[in-house]
């Protein structure tokens, strides 16, 4: 027997503001969001994505705002391009050894084979 779906549901961004400022107070779970006002943990998710209400992974707020170095993006910025000037340097190299390897196998002459007496 084929499983009947519930119609789709379009919500106004009304309603969808209503329903986060309503399970961001109460601090429900995705789960009880689904139960509350019947709209699905990817549906969920996605709004709060959208409209910035998460938080990058592993981070736990200002606690670990406070811990960064104010530096860590000059940092980031400067091995960055360290790593991509070395690249540059080191590349060419790399492609015309292979290039070379890759000529002399193709044009090489073809060996002959030694007949048996």
């Amino acid at each position: 027997m084929a499983k009947v779906r519930k119609k789709r549901q379009r919500y106004t961004n009304e309603q969808r503001e209503k329903i986060l400022a309503a399970a961001k107070a109460d601090k429900l779970t995705a789960a009880q969001v689904e139960k509350k006002f019947g709209v699905t943990p990817v549906t969920y998710y996605s709004w709060r994505k959208k409209g910035g209400l998460t938080r990058k992974r592993g981070s736990k707020g200002a606690g670990a705002r406070a811990g960064r170095r104010l530096g860590d993006a000059d940092l980031t910025a400067q091995v960055r391009s360290e790593v991509q000037a070395k690249m540059r340097e080191i590349i060419p190299g790399i492609v015309r050894s292979e290039v070379s390897q890759y000529l002399s196998s193709v044009f090489r002459a073809p060996r002959r084979r030694k007949r048996r007496a």
